[in-house]
């Protein structure tokens, strides 16, 4: 005798899910196939957009650069959630089931609509068919669970039909759908090959790091961070792949003359290499969302100079081919800073997650409103002719770094003795003259810094410090080169980067 199936337990859900994961997949596919949005990546998107600001600072405060793929995981569980309602739903009323999924579908059609790219029609074609599968799925699915509420409990379920059939019946759909979703990834990467550029020399070399700028402390934070170190904040859930035989770069607005550059007119251009530390307005006090690194790229004041700024401009908005807009004062482009349209970082060809092919590089300032990886657009405008997309979501129009100071060493736990206190200091574009630390609440006192290597990096200092038993508070501050010091005034990053003295709590034993 065959087992009966029972409507009341999983197996509704169980077909929600594999009839929603099967439409999901043939969608991903025929997105990917026709050069379309991803209608997964276009909600998840979506999400971003809509996250509420403090939750979006909560999640790069607890889970900093991994915030997107719990992001997604957020998603996927949440969406797989609501496809289990509707298998429930279809077992009883198909009709609903189906009403579910096309519920879910207009949110992912709002999501396309909304996409930052542009290229969320095709996405719309593709999620459209895929939702036509789902539904003919779910409504198959759930036809042998109908039939089986619809048995005498007395009787056998319909057909022969048991639970194991119908198990392997929706796990092969569940294995189909994700079948297409690997697909997808399949023909996005192969559309997408990793690219080999050769970077010329640079006509203005970086000077050769000074002596005494890389004090070598065990546990201490590196003068140069490796790109494989490098903190990553952006808005792109899945990396954009520019491919640089079809990059163009456009300059526009309140200019004499439109320019737009392919990838060998930027490299043919002279190049100049700079060490930068860039940091991310999202970053706590004493956080770690900032790096060093030696940039090598085209000054931006030569690419506008070549188009011929209008005086009445103020700012240029640039654009990513993740959809990101930012705003810069024009000011800090042409300045004499090393504002840099970057190809290359530490020496190499930039990789695809800091922003391949070309990204901005802008000593002095917060990375939303400098830093535009996959740069495709640069627009001379004024600031009050446009909205960007952080300002659109309450931060400050321009974001100039602030002084502050982090504290490496020591641990947490220590012997007594004499031990180091150390960190680094930045007030990039002004330079750091001196860090003072303070244990517990005794006097400010002097901390040993490393040799200057230039007024856009980062500096080391250390501190000796003769640690008794128990347990002690260490802080820091740092003074920029006009004499000004990092304030004690206790700010969120909100809407221009945190303030605050960087504390650490240690036990002597």
């Amino acid at each position: 005798m065959t087992s009966r199936i029972v409507p009341g337990r999983p197996n509704g859900p169980v077909t929600g899910i594999a009839a929603g994961v099967l439409g999901l997949g043939v969608a991903e596919l025929i997105a990917a196939l026709a050069r379309g949005t991803s209608p997964l990546l276009a909600l998840g998107d979506r999400v971003i957009d809509l996250t509420p600001r403090w939750l979006k600072e909560a999640a790069v405060s607890a889970f900093g650069t991994a915030d997107k793929p719990v992001l997604l995981a957020s998603v996927a569980l949440v969406t797989l959630v609501l496809l289990g309602v509707a298998g429930a739903l279809a077992v009883r009323r198909p009709a609903l089931g189906a009403a579910m999924l096309l519920l879910l579908g207009a949110v992912d059609v709002a999501a396309l609509l909304a996409d930052r790219a542009g290229n969320g029609t095709r996405g719309i074609v593709a999620l459209v068919i895929g939702l036509a599968v789902g539904i003919t799925a779910l409504v198959l699915l759930t036809r042998p669970l109908r039939e089986a509420d619809a048995t005498p409990a007395e009787a056998e379920a319909p057909d022969g039909f048991d639970r194991r059939r119908f198990l392997v019946a929706a796990a092969a759909v569940t294995a189909v759908g994700a079948a297409g979703g690997v697909g997808a990834k399949v023909v996005t990467g192969r559309r997408h090959p990793a690219t080999k550029v050769a970077i010329p020399a640079a006509v203005s070399p970086a000077a050769p790091l000074p002596a005494g700028a890389e004090l070598r402390i065990d546990g201490l934070t590196p003068h140069l961070t490796s790109v494989e170190d490098f903190y990553r904040i952006d808005i792109a859930l899945l990396t954009p792949r520019v491919d640089v035989a079809d990059y163009r770069l456009k300059i526009h607005g309140l200019v004499d003359n439109p320019v737009e550059l392919t990838y060998a007119d930027l490299v043919a251009m002279p190049l100049y290499e700079r060490r930068v530390t860039i940091c991310c307005v999202s970053n706590e006090v004493g956080g770690d969302l900032i790096g060093n690194a030696t940039w090598t790229g085209v000054r931006i004041r030569d690419v506008l100079k070549r188009a011929g700024v209008d005086p009445r401009a103020d700012a240029v908005k640039s654009t990513g081919a993740d959809g990101i807009t930012i705003g810069t004062p024009l000011e800090a482009l042409t300045d004499g800073r090393d504002a840099l349209l970057a190809i290359a970082q530490n020496g190499e060809p930039l990789t695809q997650d800091h922003g391949f092919p070309v990204r901005m590089v802008v000593p002095g300032l917060y990375g939303y409103v400098s830093a535009t990886k996959w740069l495709t657009d640069l627009e001379v405008t004024r600031f009050d002719d446009f909205r960007a997309y952080w300002t659109d979501r309450g931060w400050s129009a321009q974001g100039p770094i602030k002084t502050e100071c982090r504290i490496d060493l020591p641990g947490d736990d220590v012997m007594a003795g004499e031990r180091t206190v150390a960190g680094v200091a930045w007030a990039q574009h002004r330079g750091v003259s001196k860090v003072e630390v303070r244990i517990d609440d005794g006097p400010w006192q002097p901390a040993t810094l490393a040799t200057e290597d230039s007024i856009d990096t980062w500096r080391q200092w250390t501190f000796r410090w003769d640690a008794t038993e128990g347990e002690h508070r260490i802080q820091a501050r740092a003074y920029d080169r006009t004499g000004v010091p990092q304030t004690a005034d206790e700010a969120p990053v909100v809407p221009d980067g945190a303030t605050g003295y960087p504390t650490r709590v240690v036990t002597v034993g």
